[in-house]
């Protein structure tokens, strides 16, 4: 069975003044309220992370996180450094990150997209094929973009009929390709 990826879009990571990593888990929609709560778009596939860390960075700013809430199947979140509406609006479309150390340790099996990124691909019959560039989420099943040693990239759906195999401590993908598959 294909394992579960966590953090949707793109996962990207920055560095923090203190040179630890941060990855990007939502972005700042709106507003709600007077009281200064933000509307989040969230990236990963669960809102516990917003519950399980105590502060969170907006932009390059570190603020605690005072309340998480869903409406709809968006996050809301009430934040140390927003009390009004006013400073909530001024919050559209900044991003919000945590530190790698805030992340879930995942169970055996699930990874997140973020780890994904440059593992190798290779065939059933051990034949390298490429390399995962981005897994794409917005479509019936993920896909992941390998890129061919030639340059051009491919989508491989990430469903147990293509995907055998996920090795993290590898850093392998192993797949079955069906007849056609390279030619699209």
């Amino acid at each position: 069975m294909c394992p579960r990826l966590l953090i949707k879009e793109k996962s990207y990571t920055y560095k923090t003044e203190n040179e630890m990593e941060k990855i990007l888990i939502g972005k700042i929609t709106s507003a709600v309220g007077l009281k200064g709560e933000v509307k989040v778009y969230n990236y990963s596939d669960s809102v516990q992370i917003y519950e399980d860390t105590p502060q969170i960075y907006v932009g390059e700013e570190l603020m605690d996180v005072l309340s998480v809430r869903t409406q709809k199947n968006m996050v809301v979140l009430r934040l140390s450094g927003f009390t009004d509406r006013d400073a909530a609006e001024k919050a559209r479309g900044r991003e919000i990150f945590v530190t790698e150390a805030d992340l879930p340790e995942l169970p055996e099996g699930q990874f997140y997209v973020r780890d994904l990124i440059g593992m190798q691909v290779v065939t059933e019959d051990g034949e390298p094929l490429g390399q995962v560039t981005d897994v794409i989420q917005n479509t019936a099943q993920d896909l992941f973009e390998v890129e061919l040693p030639e340059g051009r990239k491919v989508l491989i759906p990430k469903v147990d009929e293509y995907v055998r195999d996920i090795d993290g401590s590898e850093r392998r993908i192993t797949v079955r390709l069906q007849e056609g598959i390279l030619d699209l």
